[in-house]
């Protein structure tokens, strides 16, 4: 069982062609890759350490793991993908990519010091099983970081409802084809997306606390 939604990794692999994110570097690429890996124990790596990243997507995240380590695979199901990815990270020798989905088996059992995935699991046909993939490949004891889609348990009721809202929106926007989710998702960042984040940053000029503001990330 190859564990892959096809029609999601195409619309994926179209996205970051369109936005490669290579212009996230320096301060905020560094506070973004902070907020995930402030809890990722580094010091219990051992000299030499080899890991792994599910789904590497651009290689935003994988720009700032490499240069700790001595060696890091990407793995994405995505041509596309892996190609954005092989732009972003060309300055860096000691990684490798693999074009292959989680359950595919893309690295031996028991074989990396640790590893990661942020965002992507949930994007699979059985995230349970992409997550016993990922364990298998790890040595016993091993970390691994992981984030994935949450109830917004440490959210307001009101947020939960209004994403649900959102939610209704996206899934017919993501029905469509790509030129006109292009068309929408861009035409909805700027009347939307743009100026609440917008008013978050000046609400945190003044001192207002935005944690829970619209888009204050």
């Amino acid at each position: 069982m190859k564990n892959i939604d096809y029609k999601t990794v195409k619309s994926f692999g179209d996205e970051w062609n369109r936005f490669s994110q290579e212009e996230l570097i320096g301060k905020e690429h560094r506070y973004l890759f902070d907020r995930y890996f402030n809890i990722f124990p580094w010091n219990s790596l051992p000299k030499g350490a080899r890991g792994f990243d599910v789904v590497c997507v651009s290689g935003r995240w994988a720009a700032l793991v490499a240069p700790r380590i001595k060696l890091l695979t990407c793995i994405d199901p995505s041509f596309e993908s892996i190609a954005v990815a092989k732009r972003r990270l060309a300055h860096l020798s000691n990684i490798v990519f693999l074009n292959a989905g989680v359950s595919e088996k893309p690295l031996p059992p028991n074989s990396q010091d640790f590893g990661y995935s942020l965002g992507v699991l949930h994007h699979v046909l059985d995230t349970a099983l992409a997550l016993r993939d990922c364990v298998e490949m790890l040595k016993p004891g091993a970390p691994f970081l992981i984030y994935l889609y949450y109830n917004f348990d440490n959210r307001p009721k009101w947020y939960y409802f209004l994403w649900q809202a959102s939610d209704i929106l996206r899934k017919v926007i993501s029905s469509t084809p790509n030129w006109m989710k292009s068309f929408l998702t861009n035409f909805f960042a700027l009347i939307f997306y743009f100026p609440l984040a917008r008013i978050a940053f000046f609400g945190e000029k003044i001192g207002l606390k935005v944690d829970n503001w619209l888009l204050s990330s």
